[in-house]
């Protein structure tokens, strides 16, 4: 399972566990603390509810159905694109579809939102945008191409949105309409795991490094994987001490591959 999946899936497993065995209390907590408001002024306010929302369910099969689709479709896509890309489909497709709940609000009233569906149904439509002919499979159908499975699912809730099931309808639509704008952005030549980058930029440059003497900048540390941390740290003191004559080859060659990725 992709990294990206599985530590979303995760989340959300651990999360539903402890809604589940705290009892009503936690569960109210989680609830009241966590879970989305569409009210402006508490979306403006609380802004976290935005991400949070997306990792409450309010069932087993609310968490089963979520999880399932996300693992069925997103696989491919996230295979495809690669992590980084992935996560600001799924995120950004979450958050898109609160922000559109918090618009036909006024009109739909006000009610707590829980569950990944809007991010769930960004990344569905990320895999009907790229394999809109892959077969889909549904129970007691004959095989159903994407791109139909995907619409018929939109359409299902443009048909009851405002209905009393208690379903953020406007979430789901709202998911959609930014995973496809998010899928269009990146087909156009936006690469959308520059936000992850810049965000991994600045936590690299927010925590402390070990400075080196005598050397007028350490600054290829910034933006490199921690596994190669230590490594680079052990040239860069050599060098200090002994002199950039004293590397050996595999030396010199990692240093090099290093110095590239700044």
């Amino acid at each position: 399972m992709p990294i990206a999946i599985r530590t979303i899936i995760s989340i959300n497993v651990v999360v539903f566990i402890i809604q589940a065995l705290g009892g009503q209390t936690v569960n109210e907590f989680m609830i009241h603390y966590f879970a989305f408001d569409p009210e402006w002024t508490v979306a403006l306010f609380q802004p976290w509810r935005l991400v949070t929302y997306m990792f409450l369910h309010g069932g087993v099969f609310h968490i089963l159905f979520n999880m399932l689709w996300l693992w069925w479709m997103g696989r491919s896509v996230e295979e495809t694109l690669g992590p980084r890309t992935f996560t600001v489909l799924y995120m950004g497709s979450g958050i898109g579809g609160a922000i559109l709940d918090i618009v036909f609000a006024p009109l739909l009233g006000v009610n707590f939102v829980i569950g990944a569906s809007g991010a769930v149904f960004g990344v569905m439509v990320g895999f009907a945008f790229m394999f809109p002919r892959a077969p889909i499979m549904l129970f007691l159908l004959p095989p159903i191409e994407a791109r139909y499975v995907v619409a018929g699912l939109i359409a299902l809730d443009v048909i009851f949105v405002g209905s009393a099931d208690h379903t953020a309808r406007i979430v789901h639509l709202g998911g959609a309409a930014i995973g496809y704008l998010l899928m269009k952005l990146q087909y156009s030549g936006y690469n959308l795991s520059e936000v992850i980058n810049k965000m991994e930029h600045f936590w690299y440059d927010m925590k402390p490094r070990r400075q080196v003497s005598h050397m007028s900048s350490v600054s290829d540390a910034d933006v490199i994987e921690e596994v190669e941390q230590s490594e680079l740290d052990h040239i860069l003191e050599k060098i200090s001490k002994e002199g950039y004559d004293s590397l050996t080859d595999e030396e010199k060659r990692k240093l090099f591959e290093l110095s590239k990725k700044r």
